[in-house]
């Protein structure tokens, strides 16, 4: 049997990510770094919890791993499994094990759509205790200082049978992510989409905030500020706005014919 070690360097966010604070998230991460604290991130889709933990991860100097969590993700897929590779059975570390063994950032993306037994690996490690259990090696892991676990999900999106029980939750320091203010995220789209005007940006974010208004009227959710920079790159780069928010925006935040008019119809009012 042998483990399998990451190379933590490989996961080392080395550059600065752009980011633009919004509040005193990154100090409230830090202190809670500092303290062994483990952070919970809640916020809509889009709105850049995600690029917080790469800068996160920059700016303490430590490595990250990220996991996509989905229905079929289960505790074993995050702990690790016995796997045959060329006729020996060998034991192979999942992501939440090699971000503890080696003092990394482990950020659980959407955890509310992992499957519920997840939630029994995290919870040693939300406590005092910073224990993760390894039924199948008998093995109890007592983290590194160095180690930080961060869990992200999106309120508002939800079913009440996919939202955080309130025994995880309580074990979490939580830091509420919301879509920036028009005048910062205007800077945002300014600064990710290279090139773009400064009065076709302001526009751009006023058709994005419009879009949130529908929200729970037809859509589950307005246009992101990422959706926003991807319609901002294809304007850039000579795409006509209103094709570039149609395509960028529209029909990727829905699918139902009525509302895709609606948004449609919004772009034009705005372009």
């Amino acid at each position: 049997m042998s483990i399998q070690a990451i190379r933590t360097e490989e996961n080392l966010v080395t550059e600065e990510p752009y980011y633009e604070p919004v509040g005193q998230e990154v100090e409230v991460f830090a202190s809670a770094y500092r303290n062994q604290l483990p952070i919970l991130l809640k916020g809509p889709t889009g709105c850049g919890k995600t690029r917080f933990v790469e800068y996160m991860s920059w700016y303490l100097q430590r490595p990250m791993i990220t996991v996509a969590c989905h229905d079929d993700l289960t505790a074993s897929d995050l702990v690790g499994r016995y796997l045959v590779k060329g006729g020996e059975t060998v034991w192979v570390d999942g992501p939440l094990t090699r971000a503890a063994r080696n003092g990394c950032i482990c950020y659980l993306d959407e955890i509310v759509e992992a499957r519920k037994d997840t939630s029994v690996v995290i919870h040693p490690l939300c406590d005092d205790r910073r224990l993760l259990p390894i039924d199948k090696l008998g093995e109890l892991l007592q983290v590194p200082d160095e180690f930080c676990l961060a869990i992200s999900y999106n309120p508002g999106y939800q079913s009440v049978l996919k939202d955080l029980k309130q025994s995880t939750r309580q074990r979490f320091v939580a830091l509420e992510f919301d879509y920036p203010d028009e005048a910062k995220e205007q800077m945002i789209v300014e600064k990710e989409a290279p090139g773009i005007d400064p009065d076709v940006a302001r526009h751009l974010v006023k058709f994005g905030t419009m879009t949130r208004n529908l929200k729970g009227g037809g859509l589950d959710e307005g246009a992101s500020t990422r959706l926003l920079v991807n319609a901002g790159k294809l304007i850039a780069d000579g795409i006509d706005p209103v094709l570039a928010t149609d395509t960028a925006v529209a029909l990727a935040l829905t699918d139902d014919v009525d509302m895709l008019k609606a948004v449609h119809e919004l772009s034009r009012s705005v372009f």
